[in-house]
């Protein structure tokens, strides 16, 4: 039998019981495959981490989801390095090694010593490709009319491939209800199969800030909605950078609201390309489990 310490932290969060919750496995030596994926089945939050040694960063992160593991998201990114960071001493700059790559993380000084930034695991243009499917089939998939298309959606990957499709208003992401009845109509992710959606439109009420919501599958057929989406956030500044947007950008990102969940994200995205997610991490709580 052997005895595991975790942490629950909730990430993108402006408030205790806010943002995107995260279980952080302290020190995963010793445990399989099946044990992680069954830990973060067990858990059942948006995704697991499993911290273990790295010969080329502070520490190796798996990351899983109830379902499958992921190279790469921003939440449980910067969610493990807050947890690393009180663990091993590491300072307020971690570097974690993930399936694609290595992400650096820092941590904000003095009141914002708990918002924490990566960069995104992607270098040059981002890898994009075509939907898959017309403009008007994704719009109707979505529950909305092509005329609340702000342009043709695409996928994008700069650590994990997502389907970006940006809207003309908030009001429009607002109404975004995803079909899962045509479940076989949906566009596959080129690199996973998966099906999923991020929506998004400036909110031009408060120029710099973005609503943005993200649907993705659990089962066939059924459709679930994320609180806070840190590689969907890299993403769209992967979108920003295939589309021809003017550079240095930066945008307040408002996602959960849908879900109750309200999370904060913090996208910049620098003259030379570079892309960086941040948000604030407070942790909730701890405890082991025995197996």
């Amino acid at each position: 039998m052997a005895t595991y310490a975790y942490r629950i932290v909730n990430v993108f969060a402006e408030s205790i019981l806010a943002g995107n919750p995260l279980c952080v496995f302290e020190d995963a030596r010793g445990m399989d495959d099946a044990t992680m994926q069954g830990l973060a089945l067990q858990f059942n939050l948006s995704e697991t981490t499993f911290l273990l040694p790295s010969e080329v960063a502070t520490r190796r992160v798996r990351i899983f989801t109830p379902n499958f593991e992921m190279p790469f998201a921003g939440h449980p990114t910067l969610g493990t390095a807050h947890v690393l960071r009180d663990i091993a001493g590491g300072g307020d700059a971690l570097s974690l090694e993930v399936k694609a790559g290595v992400v650096p993380v820092t941590a904000g000084t003095g009141a914002d010593n708990d918002r924490w930034t990566l960069k995104a695991p992607h270098e040059g243009a981002p890898r994009t490709a075509p939907a898959g499917a017309p403009d008007a089939l994704i719009a109707s998939l979505l529950g909305l009319d092509v005329s609340d298309l702000a342009g043709s959606p695409m996928w994008v990957d700069t650590g994990s491939e997502q389907l970006m499709v940006p809207l003309r208003s908030t009001d429009a992401v607002r109404r975004a209800r995803p079909d899962g009845g045509r479940f076989e109509q949906w566009p596959q992710s080129p690199s996973t199969g998966r099906r999923c959606a991020y929506v998004f439109a400036p909110d031009v009420q408060t120029p710099g800030k973005m609503l943005v919501r993200f649907f993705f599958t659990k089962n066939a057929g059924s459709f679930a909605e994320d609180p806070g989406t840190g590689s969907a956030c890299a993403n769209l500044g992967g979108w920003l950078l295939a589309t021809g947007h003017a550079l240095p950008a930066f945008y307040k990102v408002d996602q959960g609201e849908a879900v109750d969940r309200p999370c904060r994200l913090e996208l910049a995205v620098t003259a030379d390309g570079a892309i960086r997610v941040g948000g604030r991490v407070i942790e909730l709580g701890r405890g082991t489990v025995t197996l």
